[in-house]
C-alpha cells in the first residue's frame, strides 16, 4: 500500500492556526520518509488548553516558518500525488483546506481516507476507536498528541487492519492497493 499519513496539530479552535504537521510516506510496506516540522500560525496565540495536549507553546512557535514556507517547499512535494489518510481525517482535511484557504493557497485534489473509519469496521467489538486506545489495544508506544508519532501510529493501524481484512489475499497488507482494503471496509476515497 502506498500512501502519506498526515496528522496537524493546531493552535486553538480555529482550523486555520496549525501549528505542528507531521508526515509518513509509505510505498508498499516500507516506511520510505517522514517529515515533522513546527509551524508558526496566523496569529502568533496558543489557547492554554491546546498546550496542555500537545505541549506546543508560543515561545516554540515564534520562529518557526510559516505554512506558506512549508507547503511547496516541503509539504506538497512530500505527498506529491499519493493519497493522504488521517485518524479522523476530516479534521486533518479541513486543516489543510482551512489553512491553504487562509494563505489563498491552491487547494490540491488529493484523495484521502480514514482509519478511524476503517477501525470502526475492522474491530467493531472495541469500546472507542481513539488513536489512543487502538495504540495501547495492539501494543504501540508513542506520544500521543505528537503529530509524527501520531501520523505513523495512523499508519500502524492501516497495515494492521489490512492484516485482518486482506488476510487471504497474498501479501496482502503489502502488495494490494490502499483500495482493496478500503473495498473490503465498504468504504471509498474521497477527495479534497
Amino acid at each position: 500500500m502506498d500512501f502519506v499519513a498526515i496528522d496537524f496539530e493546531t493552535a486553538k479552535r480555529s482550523m486555520e492556526s496549525a501549528c505542528a504537521v507531521g508526515l509518513v510516506k509509505y510505498l508498499g510496506d516500507e516506511k520510505v520518509d517522514s517529515f515533522y516540522s513546527l509551524i508558526r500560525p496566523p496569529v502568533l496565540y496558543i489557547r492554554p488548553d491546546f498546550t496542555e495536549i500537545h505541549g506546543i507553546t508560543v515561545d516554540d512557535v515564534r520562529d518557526a516558518p510559516d505554512f506558506v514556507q512549508l507547503w511547496d517547499s516541503a509539504v506538497k512535494p512530500f505527498i506529491g500525488s499519493l493519497p493522504l489518510v488521517a485518524h479522523n481525517v476530516c479534521f486533518d482535511m479541513t486543516v489543510l483546506r482551512s489553512v491553504l484557504d487562509w494563505y489563498e493557497l491552491a487547494v490540491p485534489e488529493y484523495e484521502y481516507f480514514d482509519s478511524l473509519a476503517i477501525a470502526r469496521r475492522v474491530w467493531p467489538e472495541f469500546e472507542n476507536h481513539k488513536l489512543t486506545f487502538l495504540g495501547e489495544q495492539f501494543g504501540i508506544e508513542y506520544e500521543a498528541h505528537n503529530a509524527l508519532a501520531d501520523a505513523e501510529t495512523c499508519a500502524k493501524v492501516i497495515f494492521r487492519a489490512a492484516g485482518k481484512m486482506l488476510r487471504n489475499t497474498k501479501n496482502a497488507e503489502h502488495d494490494v492497493p490502499v483500495t482493496a482494503l478500503l473495498d473490503a471496509c465498504r468504504l471509498t476515497m474521497k477527495t479534497l
